[in-house]
């Protein structure tokens, strides 16, 4: 049986790093696959080259190549502002609201008529800590949370990485290629979820030239001035083996007891390995 899972996101590049390897599955499988994204993402920092002829133009168009390489079926936006990740939030662009801004039950509502039009199964969002904390995708985490709610959606797995395993995997990276100067290794101690916490590992290795191709789509966001890499470009030029090890799986956290108001340690005990097991 064929199900629909929709991955949201706050910016284009997102998905590329958490979820990308879980669409290209399910697409492979034979699953309707849905990206939405919050925002546009133009106060994500980019090289000038980039930014001169609109960036936020740029990563549309960016995203619509990632999404093809993935084998989605749907791309849309909810229309809000990037909130950027500066000292200070900047204030709302004509028309427009900064994401972190938006009433949750506004941007649930729009989301969730998205879920009901397309009778969605599984919905991506993210963690109670945003991953590596970003405002945006902290909204992420409590907006997917309302459109369940709205929506009545089968279930809501909340994208994530055992604290543990990325630090390790970083640090094995960390031997063959030296991580730019802004890159903040230490930052993921305290971030993402704990190990006790994950409850879905998806392997994704029969996938991994799909979650390439949409890392490199991203291409704005792999650079900025000076030539330096960024974490993403890092990640690129990771060597092929170790590649494939670091991003050979993905996590998720689940988090539907939460929606029915139940106690998550009722649920079935023991990690699974597909996203749409149990559905009907």
């Amino acid at each position: 049986m064929s199900h629909t899972l929709l991955a949201f996101h706050a910016h284009p590049d997102d998905e590329a790093l958490l979820t990308s390897g879980t669409m290209a599955r399910a697409a492979a499988e034979g699953h309707r696959v849905i990206l939405v994204v919050a925002t546009d993402g133009e106060l994500g920092l980019a090289s000038q080259a980039y930014v001169a002829g609109g960036l936020a133009a740029r990563r549309r168009g960016e995203l619509e190549t990632s999404a093809r390489a993935l084998g989605v079926a749907r791309v849309e936006h909810l229309g809000y502002a990037d909130s950027g990740l500066g000292p200070e939030l900047l204030p709302d662009p004509p028309g427009r609201t900064r994401f972190v801004r938006a009433e949750t039950e506004q941007a649930g509502q729009r989301l969730a008529a998205i879920l009901d039009e397309e009778r969605v199964d599984v919905l991506l969002g993210y963690d109670a800590n945003g991953g590596y904390g970003h405002p945006d995708h902290k909204k992420v985490h409590h907006v997917a949370r309302r459109a369940a709610e709205l929506a009545g959606t089968s279930r809501l797995l909340e994208a994530t990485v055992p604290r543990d395993t990325i630090c390790r995997a970083l640090d094995l990276a960390a031997k063959v290629y030296r991580f730019p100067p802004d890159f903040d290794r230490h930052s993921f101690d305290r971030a993402f979820s704990a190990r006790r916490d994950i409850t879905h590992r998806i392997n994704v290795r029969r996938h991994i030239a799909a979650k390439r191709a949409s890392m490199r789509a991203h291409a704005s966001q792999a650079s900025a001035d000076g030539g330096a890499d960024r974490t993403l470009a890092a990640f690129l030029r990771i060597p092929r083996p170790v590649y494939d090890v670091v991003f050979g799986r993905e996590w998720f956290v689940d988090a539907t007891p939460h929606l029915r108001g139940g106690d998550p340690g009722s649920e079935p005990s023991g990690i699974r390995h597909d996203v749409f097991e149990g559905l009907t």
